[in-house]
């Protein structure tokens, strides 16, 4: 009897400790979604002051019909090409209307104290064949621009419901080939994005590139889970950007970070379902890249198919270093912390090669939560070009059905700091050479679906 009544004893204070655990972590995800509310509220009245006394140019003023039928890219090029030419004016796209806007290219440089303010719904084409031939991979291109807020709580609607269907992913038959980008920042610097929305696009909803000094903020981008290549926002060849509280839900990478980028801060982002948060791929087809100084503080990453992933192809060079991942919460995730040297997004076989991008320094702090595979934890690194400085700080991951979990090592030299669940046991303390390391059997399979190409 007094066995029996320990065990019930043990049993309802295990059962009681795990259902704390998951109110206090629902409590921080909706502690985290109301701030994310009340911050937007503040800077939208912030935004409305920010606007007073400003010159309005409206694209309905320039011949924008705004029924989502009519064709109003002309009106739209008109509109930018008045307000880019005054200071302290307004690019206007007002409430209340969808407008019809075909591939385009708004290019700078802009008078002073230039906004764009879209309010209302910018929509694509929806059949892929009335698509300019000579825009094949672009939408709205935002080019050369200096100091320019971007804001309004409008929508920029890629339409891509037809380009998914057309994509070699979903019909197998189709020949793979590109999509647009719904947004795209190039070549610019001073530039602020926020209280936006982007939905459905083509492929990629935002990129920025060749760019400098850039803030992205409160966000909301959503595509359906199974739409192909829908990043939500892409980072290339840029520096100093910061995006922060950001609502993520797509197809693919929620972020991700190529050659090119360094000083990335990412913080308060809310990502799922997508493919997670992503550094590369780097290195594709024997290419030099150089990644450094990315941060992501403070995230929550529901049902992706990874988690914080750094993802490299046989055969680069470069580096990809300095980079943390830290205070993340993982809900049911594929692959919560995964570092892949041997990525290969191609439909046949990648050959093994000896040289990789060399990735190091490379800090996992404060991340916690359920992962949806055994292998919680997977360092898969190269065996020419071992991966050094790895260390993992207060990470600790369960599985979400309740089994167990393992770490996966290959080619891996760092070490543990504070609890650190599922063990790293595999992890080396040096950076010689591996041998009689776990490596990937040859033969195995590591190839991933197709990403560049629809």
């Amino acid at each position: 009897m007094g066995r029996a009544f320990l065990f019930l004893f043990y049993f309802f204070l295990a059962a009681l400790s795990l259902v704390i655990m998951v109110a206090t972590e629902e409590e921080d995800i909706a502690l985290w979604e109301g701030q994310m509310e009340n911050w937007t509220e503040e800077e939208a009245r912030q935004e409305e002051n920010e606007i007073l006394g400003r010159i309005h140019v409206n694209v309905k003023n320039h011949g924008a019909v705004g029924d989502g039928i009519a064709d109003d890219t002309q009106a739209f090029l008109s509109a930018w090409n008045t307000s880019c030419g005054q200071k302290h004016s307004v690019f206007f796209v007002p409430k209340g209307n969808t407008y019809l806007v075909r591939a385009a290219r708004f290019k700078g440089p802009c008078a002073d104290d230039f906004t764009v303010q879209i309010s209302g719904i910018i929509k694509a084409p929806e059949e892929p064949g009335d698509w300019y031939t000579s825009s094949p991979r672009n939408w709205l291109v935002f080019s050369k621009l200096k100091g320019v807020r971007f804001h309004g709580r409008g929508v920029i609607d890629g339409s891509g419901s037809k380009w998914w269907a057309a994509s070699c992913k979903i019909n197998k038959t189709n020949p793979c080939r590109g999509a647009p980008t719904a947004m795209t920042i190039e070549s610019s610097s001073g530039i602020i994005v926020r209280r936006l929305q982007f939905k459905n696009s083509q492929q990629i909803h935002l990129t920025v590139f060749k760019s400098d000094a850039v803030i992205l903020s409160h966000l909301q981008i959503e595509a359906p889970f199974n739409s192909p290549n829908t990043d939500g926002i892409h980072l290339s060849e840029s520096s100093n950007i910061v995006v922060k509280s950001c609502v993520i839900e797509t197809g693919d990478d929620c972020i991700s970070i190529v050659n090119g980028c360094s000083n990335i801060e990412m913080n308060d982002i809310h990502c799922g379902p997508g493919h997670g948060i992503s550094i590369g791929s780097l290195g594709k087809s024997n290419s030099e890249v150089a990644v450094s100084t990315i941060v992501l503080d403070k995230a929550v990453l529901r049902g992706t198919t990874n988690g914080v992933r750094i993802k490299t192809w046989q055969g680069g060079s470069g580096y990809a270093r300095a980079i943390t991942f830290q205070n993340v919460k993982m809900i049911d995730v594929h692959n919560p912390i995964i570092i892949d040297q041997f990525y290969c997004d191609s439909s046949t076989p990648c050959q093994n090669q000896t040289s990789a991008v060399k990735v190091s320094e490379v800090l996992f702090r404060d991340i916690r939560g359920t992962s949806k595979t055994a292998n919680a934890i997977k360092l898969a690194c190269s065996d020419t070009v071992p991966c050094n400085d790895i260390i993992l700080h207060n990470v600790k991951l369960k599985a979400a059905n309740g089994g167990s979990v393992k770490t996966f090592c290959n080619c891996v030299a760092g070490f543990v700091e504070g609890a650190v669940e599922p063990p790293v046991e595999c992890l080396r303390t040096d950076s010689c050479s591996c041998g009689g390391s776990q490596r990937p059997r040859q033969g195995l399979d590591l190839r991933w679906e197709l990403h560049t190409e629809l």
